[in-house]
């Protein structure tokens, strides 16, 4: 039996990548019924928005979907697609693997950490208004249901995945009463985990001590601003966005997705680099309990990219999304 599950091409690169995941779960084994569905600015050509109310209610009644990159229209005052699938479906939990993967040239090796950012509040609550002609007030939003849900989901997952650590960020010296309160959550929620290291660190010691030696981290929590900043700069880590999948998880939905831009000036060329959507969509495969073929797709990323053949430019090569995608398909084994 098959698993219904939203596919939202996206723009720009995002129908190319996409055909190529879809390529490659089908010859992974993964058992998929793909329901396309329009986001960004197809969705904007043809309902008049970039997130038609029908894609929610789609994905509310899948509880799955993955998603292609999407533009948001600028200048025209719609808000950013990510932020309102997050606060609509209340995906609340970000989550970016970041591992070192063969091959690649970074200057670190053994990184294999998760960045674990809140996904609903702080600045990204959109809470703005001018208060005289000049000067404008943005609102930094912090609850304790949001603060200890967000550390919870981050300690089961260190649980889950047996993992020794979970680092909490903050700037609680300065943003005393919202990242205090944040802080306080986290201290309450770490005395249930005895059993998993807990430590806080403050965001600009973070961002030097991932610059020095980012594989003495294992899961990362923290808020919404400062989790859009350090996801980025860890997944430049092991190589960029074009390799780092990520997902969006709430407690009844989840949204996989490709978490680097449209890139329309290489849109309908065929080189695109469709790496990060096919290991967002193992990471759904995991999710809805097909493990094996999500297995099976990281072998075969790691495969491809050791024996360098086929790679598209971003990854030192001259090949093409369709030739990398030859490779990947060829490097699936049933083994793992």
């Amino acid at each position: 039996m098959k698993t219904p599950v939203v596919l939202i091409p996206g723009d720009g690169i995002g129908p190319e990548v996409t055909e190529a995941m879809r390529e490659v779960v089908e010859a992974a084994g993964g058992r998929i019924e793909w329901e396309e569905a329009d986001a960004g600015l197809v969705a904007v050509e043809k309902h008049g928005g970039p997130l038609p109310e029908q894609t929610l209610e789609r994905i509310r009644h899948r509880r799955v979907a993955l998603k292609g990159p999407c533009a948001t229209p600028i200048g025209k005052g719609f808000r950013s697609i990510n932020v309102r699938l997050r606060k609509a479906l209340d995906l609340y939990a970000s989550v970016r693997p970041v591992v070192t993967l063969p091959a690649v040239d970074v200057p670190y090796d053994r990184v294999d950490l998760i960045v674990v950012r809140e996904n609903t509040e702080g600045l990204y609550s959109g809470l703005e208004h001018e208060v005289v002609p000049g000067i404008v007030e943005s609102l930094r939003i912090i609850t304790k249901k949001a603060a200890r849900r967000i550390v919870r989901f981050a300690f089961e997952l260190a649980r889950n995945q047996g993992r020794r650590q979970v680092t909490f960020c903050h700037k609680a010296d300065v943003l005393r009463l919202s990242d205090g309160l944040f802080l306080s959550e986290a201290r309450r929620v770490a005395r249930n985990y005895p059993f998993l290291d807990f430590q806080e660190m403050n965001v600009d010691s973070l961002c030097m001590e991932l610059a020095l030696d980012p594989t003495r981290f294992d899961v990362l929590v923290m808020e919404n601003l400062f989790g859009d900043v350090l996801s980025d700069l860890c997944a430049g880590l092991v190589g960029g966005l074009g390799l780092v999948p990520g997902a969006n998880i709430g407690k009844k939905h989840a949204v996989f997705e490709a978490v680097h831009g449209t890139a329309p000036d290489i849109a309908g060329k065929g080189l695109a680099n469709p790496m990060a959507l096919i290991r967002s969509a193992a990471m759904m495969l995991a999710h809805i309990g097909q493990r094996q073929a999500g297995e099976r797709i990281e072998a075969s990323v790691r495969r491809t990219l050791q024996a360098g053949e086929d790679l598209t430019g971003d990854l030192g090569g001259t090949g093409t999304t369709a030739t990398l995608t030859r490779q990947l398909i060829a490097n699936l084994s049933s083994d793992n």
